[in-house]
């Protein structure tokens, strides 16, 4: 081929360009990132706010285990923590384990909110892998998996199980 020649055009509805992993994994972000937000200002809620519920949806962390997992400072969380108390989404109790600290957790309210943008996001996400194989779900879910587990210890955050291999 010479250098001015472009390579012949992929047909219509071909769908199987090969990124490099740091492409495809940052163009994956956006597309689920873009999907998350989408789905929680349709519930007036930011990425953020969503990302609290999602976490308290199976534990009631403290304040510092909160920031670990949003990646924010404790400052930062307090006022997230407040401003979803505020909206009855979750609720502050005194800690078990200690007199002085608090735990968060989440309300019927939260709850609600999060299975239906739960089923929303599962729905969106379903629609992205459907032209995959089976084989291909489950690969690409190991991967994932793997991935999000790492990096979760790395930050020192020991993931829980998939809640729907827990019975819910």
């Amino acid at each position: 081929m010479k250098r001015d020649d472009k390579p012949a055009p992929e047909p219509r509805g071909r769908s199987d360009a090969q990124l490099g992993i740091v492409d495809a994994l940052a163009q994956l972000s956006f597309v689920v990132q873009g999907a998350l937000g989408r789905i929680a200002a349709e519930h007036d809620l930011s990425i953020v706010q969503t990302r609290l519920l999602g976490i308290l949806r199976d534990r009631s962390p403290g304040m510092n285990e909160l920031a670990r997992h949003l990646e924010l400072d404790k400052s930062s969380v307090t006022g997230l923590v407040d401003r979803a108390e505020r909206r009855g989404l979750v609720r502050r109790v005194a800690s078990s384990a200690d007199r002085r600290g608090i735990q968060v957790s989440i309300t019927a309210a939260g709850r609600k909110i999060v299975r239906r943008a739960e089923d929303q996001f599962e729905e969106h996400i379903a629609s992205l892998v459907a032209r995959l194989t089976d084989a291909e779900r489950a690969g690409l879910s190991a991967l994932a998996s793997r991935i999000v587990v790492q990096d979760a210890r790395n930050n020192g955050i020991e993931p829980t199980r998939d809640r729907r291999e827990q019975g819910e």
